[in-house]
């Protein structure tokens, strides 16, 4: 991995900008016009913004405001819902729990996951499904309305997303979504703070990575992404508080047969203080990524393996989280050596050859 000094960055003005209130019409022309302006993005930049999303200024506000509140508890208090003590992957994870990232030269976030809110009698999450059951919930008035508000309308947003990605690949109807009837997406509140020791603003405080999963709907209010160009450049991204960011994953980019490649971002220490909201469109836990058969020329063979989602997203996770590797090495008496090893995400290969 190169220093960021040692790369070009480029504005990115450019990044496509599409409205999708056509989406909102299913079998017009308009429809498909619109599904193949987002397709072609995917297969292009692989970052883009849609406007017309459908998802109200107030709501947005209102879990900022929430996630505001929450954060700017004291530390003590915020660590009673501490995700390492959850019976899942859910709750606050602390600016202490680092992920294994060789380019994050001044980390410093903060973050509260969630996910679908399953009950506790759920038969997954009674088997031991750490990304999958009941989300936690602060004791702050009005935290689990605007939240869970927003889960709501931004998961319906992004299998909107999938099925106008679906109709630009010619795949059946539901090829996607009907793998998400009980996914394991996630909505992440995330707070970055730049230390005030932190002399160099262009420095890294989320490291370089792509994400695990189909898409990423962000909505984010300050500066400091960046996503890196098919030519490997890397691109700022322009804040405007009307759009979301859409990116690709990796499901998607398997589940595509490389036709959408999922892009590796990072955040900057531009911002003395961001606020962002990811959610991460994925598919179910046993769904079985590999590329759909329409994708796949007679003459080749498919480019990538089968893999389950979940157990890609866990290892990944294991990779982010310290506080999993410590579970899973307390229930082992022996680690083995691939345990020990570094975890190596194979659609991060471009962050390997980003030196110009």
């Amino acid at each position: 991995m190169t220093d960021f000094n040692e790369q070009t960055v480029t504005n990115g003005d450019h990044l496509p900008l599409i409205s999708i209130e056509k989406l909102r019409h299913p079998n017009t022309p308009q429809f498909l016009q619109t599904a193949d302006q987002i397709g072609n993005a995917a297969r292009t930049a692989g970052f883009f913004r849609i406007c017309d999303h459908g998802i109200s200024p107030e709501s947005i506000e209102e879990t900022y405001a929430a996630a505001a509140t929450f954060f700017a508890q004291s530390d003590a208090t915020k660590r009673r819902y501490y995700i390492g003590n959850s019976s899942n992957h859910r709750g606050y994870v602390p600016f202490t729990e680092k992920g294994d990232y060789p380019d994050e030269a001044n980390r410093s976030y903060e973050a509260f996951d969630l996910g679908l809110d399953l009950p506790r009698n759920d038969p997954d999450y009674l088997a031991g499904n750490r990304v999958l059951g009941p989300n936690v919930w602060p004791a702050l008035p009005g935290f689990k309305r605007a939240v869970a508000g927003y889960y709501a309308k931004v998961s319906m947003l992004g299998r909107l997303i999938c099925t106008a990605l679906e109709a630009h690949l010619r795949l059946p109807a539901g090829a996607m979504t009907q793998q998400m009837t009980k996914p394991i997406s996630q909505l992440r509140l995330l707070h970055y703070v730049r230390q005030a020791a932190t002399k160099v603003h262009t420095s890294v405080n989320m490291g370089a990575h792509t994400d695990y999963e189909c898409l990423t709907l962000l909505h984010t209010r300050n500066k400091g992404l960046q996503v890196m160009k098919q030519d490997n450049q890397w691109v700022d991204v322009p804040v405007d508080p009307t759009v979301l960011i859409v990116n690709i994953g990796d499901m998607l980019e398997a589940w595509s047969n490389g036709i959408f490649r999922s892009t590796p971002h990072r955040v900057l220490n531009l911002s003395p203080e961001r606020f962002s909201l990811p959610y991460f469109v994925a598919a179910n836990h046993d769904t079985v990524i590999k590329p759909f058969p329409q994708l796949v020329r007679d003459d080749e063979t498919p480019k990538y393996a089968p893999f389950l989602a979940g157990e890609h997203l866990e290892t990944m996770l294991m990779r982010d989280f310290p506080y999993l590797r410590h579970k899973t090495s307390a229930t082992k008496k022996t680690m083995s050596k691939r345990s020990k090893a570094p975890v190596q995400n194979p659609f991060e290969t471009r962050l390997k050859q980003s030196v110009p």
